[in-house]
């Protein structure tokens, strides 16, 4: 475990390795959202339907993610999180910016299969190393920093989008060109900057099986994928956004409100979550995805969908760091690489069929039907969860009196 031993000062209240692990995700986030802001746009200009939107990004997400589980148990193999963290964060640095020279929709999910396949090889060490970065009392206070500080990479890359194209309109090839930049800035960072978790070799794990993880950890895993099929990409929200009238240019402005919302509530739901347990921040979270995704259903107005995207942004502070510092507590520590590779690929591939699903609907049924699916799988997520929470919350009650 990475510690303090009085020579690294804290940054602004916050262990210097999570803060410079935060900075390498704000650096490359900025990148990779430029992009994502204007992408949808980018492929349907280019003679892409929304279904191909959303296959693109299910495909680029999903088949990356297997590299996560792969990449976590190879990590706590070896006790190094640091090198996958620079060649994943490499791939990002040197892949974006090829966006700029792509004439088809084939092109543009080659690379962006191949930038998400950096995403795979660094997710599962990075959080990892958070983890190991942090103690018991501020994990959740620790992952919603660093969920703040990749959404405030979330800000700035739409900003950045919007102040391009509003010099060059339309010409989404210069967003591209000019995103190479933070993610080089980012991989910097991570070479100069973070310092490798110490584990010594006794504590390495010399061979890891399903039956070293619990069966909460299962348990959890399974409510996760179910909220994930109704978890579709986020481009379908963007494409809403403009069919009902908000023009291209004010896109990657959308976008922004929902990331300045989730970088606000990210640290203090992680910090709520510490205190009073992360699994009733999820079951807030799940619920409030659902009146959402309702409401994207419902609604054909501009300042309805704003409204809804500030709560969107609500929902991802309450639920993606602290569902990641839920399943950190599920595992022993010298496992947690694989465990947390084990989740987030089962959550990156789920998204493909999710994806499709969604595009499907929403090209050959209607532009409402992908948000009811998504709002009911969520309301079931929500409910299970809530059982979930229930069930070994009498567990605990009945081993206290035990004792």
């Amino acid at each position: 475990m990475y510690i303090n031993n009085g020579k690294d000062k804290k940054v602004l209240g916050i262990e210097r390795n999570i803060f410079f692990t935060g900075m390498t995700s704000f650096l490359t986030d900025t990148t990779t959202k430029m992009i994502y802001s204007i992408m949808p746009l980018f492929l349907m200009s280019i003679g892409a339907s929304k279904t191909e939107v959303s296959l693109i990004e299910g495909i680029a997400e999903s088949t990356a993610s297997v590299l996560k589980a792969i990449s976590g148990w190879w990590s706590d193999k070896i006790g190094k999180n640091k090198p996958f963290m620079i060649i994943g964060y490499g791939f990002t640095a040197i892949l974006s910016p090829l966006f700029s020279i792509v004439t088809s929709p084939l092109q543009v999910l080659a690379i962006r299969f191949s930038e998400r396949v950096g995403k795979g090889i660094r997710t599962a060490p990075r959080d990892s190393l958070v983890a190991a970065s942090s103690s018991d009392s501020e994990k959740g206070k620790n992952f919603g920093f660093h969920k703040a500080m990749d959404n405030s990479g979330a800000i700035i890359g739409p900003l950045l989008a919007f102040i391009i194209l509003s010099i060059f309109p339309n010409n989404y090839r210069k967003v591209f060109i000019f995103s190479a930049l933070p993610g080089i800035l980012g991989l910097i960072t991570i070479i100069f900057f973070v310092k490798e978790t110490k584990k010594s070799k006794d504590s390495l794990p010399k061979k890891i099986t399903p039956r070293d993880f619990s069966h909460k950890y299962y348990m959890f895993l399974g409510i996760a994928f179910i909220f994930t099929l109704g978890n579709s990409t986020d481009a379908l929200l963007l494409v809403k956004a403009k069919d009902i009238g908000i023009k291209a240019l004010f896109i990657p402005i959308v976008y922004l409100i929902f990331n300045s919302v989730s970088v606000i509530f990210a640290v203090p739901m992680g910090i709520l979550s510490d205190k009073f347990g992360r699994e009733k921040l999820i079951i807030f979270g799940y619920l409030l995805y659902s009146a959402i995704y309702f409401g994207f259903g419902r609604t054909d107005n501009k300042i309805s969908v704003i409204l809804l995207f500030v709560l969107y942004g609500l929902y991802s502070a309450a639920t993606d760091g602290v569902q990641r510092a839920l399943v950190s507590d599920l595992i022993d520590k010298n496992k947690r690489g694989t465990g947390l590779g084990i989740y987030n690929s089962l959550i990156g591939i789920t998204l493909l069929p999710a994806s499709l699903i969604a595009g499907v609907l929403y090209d050959n049924v209607n532009n409402s039907a992908p948000f009811y699916l998504s709002s009911a799988i969520a309301m079931a997520a929500a409910i299970l969860m809530f059982l979930f929470y229930m069930k070994f919350r009498v567990i605990r009650n009945q081993k206290c009196k035990q004792i």
